[in-house]
């Protein structure tokens, strides 16, 4: 009998399944934005490219919330914006951060968010001082858009006291109370021609509130740069309107093997025109600048993609 639990054992030690097998969860935003359409379709790239991995998309509060989950090794790749990893990174408690999270590790830069603000005409908003007095969503709580929210209304001498209401919702709760007019306004970070935006400027009719460059100034804080959303990005949108633009990251943690983010990152690199398909949002994704800002280590399974790529010297 020794000679076959020999062999069974062995065959178990050798076995996926053994070590426990694969999980990649990638974690996103709500259904709304762009983070989760972009997510499904990395989640299929990621399941052709190892089949032998369990492989899921997970829809969140998007970035404070992935990150967190991230650092308990709750999931594998995350979507965030820049500024907000770079609070995780540092553990800012105001953020959503109770201490550094240090076992986070960068895949990429990989297409600006813009602020998005947004009023229905019939509220007579046209300027950000407008917002005054009015009732605003601002994003899920701790999220990377409630995160702007708070940075540029400060920029432009607002509080959340200075409103009527302040709702605390996704893009696209927010979007349905401002159809049934329970809202002024929806604040929203996200790439260009997002769906809840568009949903919403087919159903009423609305002005876009533009962030001034003195008010992107005054934030005081790098990832955040001067931006324009070009004209007719939506209907109501005649011209080019000033805004901010901030960075969104892929992030992963330590714990992840190396093979497993070097494959992660090679499908993102070489299936640009798929996930551009997805959203429109990708189509900014510029590989050249996929290292600029990382505000933590890059993880080594995505530095031996840039480097035989020629991307990392």
């Amino acid at each position: 009998m020794k000679k076959p639990i020999a062999a069974i054992s062995l065959a178990l030690a050798l076995s996926p399944l053994a070590h426990g097998a694969e999980f990649i969860n990638v974690l996103t935003g709500g259904t709304s934005g762009v983070y989760y359409p972009v997510g499904v379709a990395m989640s299929q790239l990621y399941g052709k490219a190892m089949p032998d991995a369990k492989v899921s998309v997970q829809a969140t509060k998007a970035s404070a919330e992935n990150l967190n989950l991230l650092q308990a090794g709750r999931g594998e790749i995350a979507f965030s914006l820049a500024d907000a990893a770079a609070d995780a990174w540092k553990g800012d408690v105001e953020a959503g951060f109770a201490q550094p999270l240090k076992k986070l590790r960068a895949v990429a830069s990989i297409y600006p968010n813009y602020i998005q603000i947004v009023a229905s005409s019939e509220s007579g908003v046209k300027t950000l001082a407008d917002l005054k007095g009015k009732r605003i969503s601002v994003g899920a709580p701790k999220s990377g858009t409630e995160l702007n929210a708070r940075a540029i209304l400060k920029a432009a001498g607002l509080s959340y006291k200075d409103f009527a209401k302040v709702e605390f919702l996704p893009f696209g709760e927010s979007v349905e109370l401002m159809k049934n007019r329970q809202l002024d306004a929806t604040l929203q970070s996200s790439g260009l021609g997002v769906a809840s935006i568009r949903d919403l400027s087919n159903a009423l009719k609305v002005t876009f509130v533009p962030v001034p460059a003195d008010v992107v100034a005054r934030i005081g804080d790098p990832a955040y740069q001067p931006a324009k959303i070009p004209a007719k990005t939506y209907d109501d949108q005649p011209a080019d309107l000033p805004t901010v633009a901030i960075n969104n990251l892929l992030v992963t943690h330590d714990k992840v093997p190396d093979a497993t983010v070097y494959m992660m990152t090679k499908q993102l690199f070489t299936n640009l025109p798929v996930l551009a398909n997805a959203h429109s949002a990708i189509k900014a994704f510029n590989p050249a600048t996929a290292l600029k800002g990382l505000p933590m280590p890059l993880h080594p399974g995505a530095e031996k993609y840039y480097r035989e790529a020629g991307l990392l010297k």
